[in-house]
């Protein structure tokens, strides 16, 4: 069988892509290698959303949620009721590894089978992938790029890595529940666009001492028992116990080559497409969501890129023979 079209990646544009398909009337399939809306599930427990419930609404399926910022909670039980009003055909667990073209169509193997499909959209996101920080002892089993709760690090000394809003939120949650709190910040104040209500509040216990900050420094080794860090007046040996490096995301460059999708190189690295179409430089193969902003992961989100489905869909059907 071949299908019209596959999507990779069920998050939340992935799912507005299969929407979009299902009132096509296509036979498609979408291809999760995690869970439905596997980003969003790897987010913090505790986690609340900077946009609204109705911004981040789509396939005409109503967000209510408890307060106007909706929790982490709130938007696996919404993506859920998504998926189930429509329906949609999703394969989960599932990892796609190759894609090659074939005649007419392209060839996909993944970890569970095989598929040939006329068009693609790949629609994977970025919060998979942690910038690095490539320094020595990085690869320690104390250091995480990603965050859940904060409970393991109750009486611990925990460094916090970035002062964006991962790192401002991790920083504060972590104090509130009882860890000893250090932040190491490259620049010499916290990130400008830290939500507006969670800035004043970082800022507070900075100054009053109650969260330890180095600004205008960073981490350059790690060890067990303690960090080295460069600060202004030079290089200090810090006591510490975990390491959360908040350092952002980026998308997964070595899997959108492996498929053959071409990059810009300027310095943000963003993929080679049609802007009107948002085609790449496959022919029948577009690309949705976030990973269109490249390494600029604060241009796009889940409210202005819902409308990638509808901009892409038409360009399909119009295609197909």
């Amino acid at each position: 069988m071949v299908y019209d079209l596959i999507i990779i990646g069920a998050g939340p544009i992935g799912l507005c892509c299969g929407i979009a398909a299902e009132k096509a009337e296509l036979n498609y399939l979408i291809i999760e290698k995690g869970v439905l809306v596997n980003s969003l599930y790897n987010f913090p427990t505790n986690m609340t959303f900077f946009s609204t419930s109705k911004l981040l609404e789509i396939g005409e399926v109503p967000f209510i949620s408890h307060t106007d910022k909706p929790t982490r909670r709130e938007s696996l039980e919404y993506f859920r009721r998504v998926q189930e009003k429509w329906d949609l055909k999703i394969n989960y667990y599932e990892t796609v590894q190759t894609m090659k073209p074939d005649k007419n169509c392209y060839n996909i193997n993944t970890s569970k089978g095989k598929y040939s499909t006329k068009k693609v959209i790949v629609a994977t996101g970025f919060y998979d992938t942690p910038r690095l920080l490539n320094i020595p002892g990085e690869e320690l089993s104390k250091v995480k790029h990603f965050y859940d709760e904060p409970h393991s690090y109750i009486g611990q000394k925990l460094a916090v890595i970035g002062a964006a809003n991962s790192g401002c939120d991790v920083a504060l949650e972590c104090y509130q529940k009882g860890a000893d709190v250090t932040m190491i910040v490259r620049k010499p104040h916290i990130y400008k666009k830290v939500k507006y209500w969670i800035k004043p509040n970082i800022e507070n216990r900075i100054a009053e001492g109650s969260i330890k900050a180095f600004f205008e420094s960073e981490v350059v080794e790690i060890f067990k028992d303690f960090l080295l860090i460069q600060t202004p007046k030079g290089i200090i040996e810090y006591p510490n116990d975990f390491v959360l490096a908040m350092t952002g995301y980026k998308p997964n460059y070595e899997f959108l080559e492996n498929l053959g999708i071409l990059f810009n190189a300027d310095e943000f690295k963003t993929p080679k497409l049609n802007e009107k179409t948002l085609e790449s430089n496959l022919p029948g193969v577009y690309l949705a969501g976030v990973i269109n902003a490249g390494l600029q992961t604060s241009k796009l989100f889940i409210e202005n890129t819902r409308i990638h489905a509808d901009v892409i869909l038409p360009q399909i059907t119009k295609n197909l023979d």
